[in-house]
């Protein structure tokens, strides 16, 4: 049998995220994904997102997915779309990151091997911005996320954990002040490649990952009742079990390439 490719690219969620919040998006970037568009339509029709909440956890596989379904209960119940889609080679997280932000492919965007280059070319973050919005990252030291979207004008907050990373994250649905905010979790990725994607460390951290994307749903149910609002869970690549029980991801083969996206929009109350 063939390998089985998810059908839409990881390089879609740019433009979707742009449609939903009303901005242009250009010509040369990957087109918005259309399951999106059509929620879009059906949630709130013409009008335009006035916030945007996108959480990248790391390497969370489609596999994973359909190995412990149970575990996304949480995720499912507080989401509108469980979307499969098909990321970028080589599927390492700078690389992934960045195509999702651009739009773009590797080779166009520049970053085409593990290294974490500030990007030169339009991101997400450049849309918002140029828009009259206002952005914000919300991420773990070192990591691909809080270093190839620098030098722009918004916020960046870092911090040394994950935990810290979300609270930071409610706090600033609290305050209400940004119309974009990404959030990066590696957790799971870490202590996958430590001892494996099934192993009971691993999993643990899956599990604080969709317990925090449920928190995440319900703060921005409850405090953002006055905004529409699209959401999404939106990890970067898979992952595989190597020799020594380890996790590694990197290959063009479906369990590194193929993952599993959440998505919503929340409407804004009469």
């Amino acid at each position: 049998m063939a390998d089985l490719y998810s059908s839409i690219c990881i390089s879609s969620v740019k433009a979707s995220a742009l449609e939903n919040a009303g901005i242009e998006i250009p010509e040369n970037i990957a087109k918005p994904i259309p399951l999106i568009s059509a929620l879009k339509e059906k949630k709130i029709g013409k009008k335009a997102v006035d916030r945007t909440v996108i959480y990248n956890p790391d390497a969370v596989a489609l596999w994973v997915y359909q190995k412990y379904t149970e575990k996304f209960t949480a995720a499912a119940l507080c989401s509108d779309l469980a979307v499969p889609m098909l990321s970028v080679m080589p599927s390492v997280t700078p690389v992934c990151f960045a195509s999702m932000y651009t739009g773009v492919m590797p080779e166009i965007h520049g970053i085409k091997k593990y290294e974490k280059p500030v990007l030169t070319v339009k991101t997400i973050f450049d849309e918002f911005i140029n828009a009259g919005k206002k952005a914000a990252i919300v991420s773990t030291a070192r990591d691909s996320i809080s270093m190839i979207f620098l030098e722009r004008e918004m916020e960046y907050f870092i911090y040394d954990t994950p935990e810290e990373v979300n609270a930071k994250a409610l706090e600033l649905i609290d305050e209400d002040k940004f119309d974009l905010i990404v959030i990066y979790n590696g957790n799971y990725d870490g202590t996958m490649h430590k001892f494996g994607p099934e192993s009971p460390e691993a999993l643990a951290m899956l599990d604080k990952n969709i317990a925090f994307y449920s928190e995440l749903v319900e703060k921005i149910n409850t405090q953002w009742k006055s905004h529409d609002v699209f959401y999404g869970f939106c990890p970067d690549h898979g992952c595989h079990e190597i020799d020594g029980g380890c996790g590694s991801h990197g290959l063009d083969m479906e369990e590194d390439m193929n993952v599993i996206h959440f998505y919503g929009i929340k409407p804004a109350e009469k």
